[in-house]
């Protein structure tokens, strides 16, 4: 399942895990971004990867986007109905 998610500055995923792998690349702006205990800044084509159960999270430095890839589908992320 892949999802594009629109951050504007200032905005923060907020640190979080779930039983997901994901794989995400940074489209545009300019994030901090933390996986586990390490903390990057990202740009435009950086990539990464998280673990299931790995806590990780996003702040926007400068707006912009993500597309991240989740395996298996998040179904928390499907419409109900």
């Amino acid at each position: 399942m892949a999802v594009e998610f629109s951050f504007e500055a200032g905005a923060e995923g907020k640190p979080h895990s779930h039983p997901h792998e994901q794989v995400g690349v940074f489209l545009r702006g300019k994030f901090e971004v933390t996986i586990g205990q390490d903390k990057k800044t990202a740009l435009p084509g950086d990539s990464y990867y998280v673990a299931p159960n790995v806590v990780h999270g996003v702040k926007c430095l400068q707006a912009g986007a993500i597309l991240d890839v989740f395996t298996p589908v998040r179904e928390d992320f499907l419409p109900h109905g």
